[in-house]
């Protein structure tokens, strides 16, 4: 089990009152670009570059399980990165994402996602 904030590859990357419902919010972890959402009382982590024409995920909509690019409408699946909608036809990486108190925490390799507390 991995331990957030350690050198396990675990990055600290904002305080979880940052992050409004439904409300995409981009970060940069070194040189990667991640785009958090908090959903439905979970937290997402995914890699911030629509695969069809690399613009920011962030600045898209967050509905239903899902985002969506505001440049051509691709949507992604918040949990796995799978392409819901054209004209995208590659998923979106997906990162692990956890809270340890009131911090919020991102690995870029294969993570578990932990729920926010309520």
């Amino acid at each position: 089990m991995s331990t957030p904030g350690s050198t396990d590859g675990w990055v600290r990357v904002c305080r979880l009152v940052a992050l409004g419902e439904d409300e995409p919010v981009h970060v940069d972890i070194g040189q990667c670009p991640v785009c958090l959402v908090r959903a439905g009382g979970a937290l997402y982590a995914l890699r911030d570059e629509c695969t069809h024409q690399a613009v920011p995920l962030s600045e898209g909509e967050v509905a239903g399980g899902a985002i969506e690019c505001w440049l051509h409408g691709s949507r992604f699946d918040l949990v796995t990165g799978r392409v819901l909608s054209p004209p995208a036809t590659r998923p979106v990486t997906v990162y692990g994402v956890r809270t340890c108190g009131e911090d919020v925490f991102v690995h870029l390799g294969k993570g578990e996602r932990d729920s926010v507390p309520g």
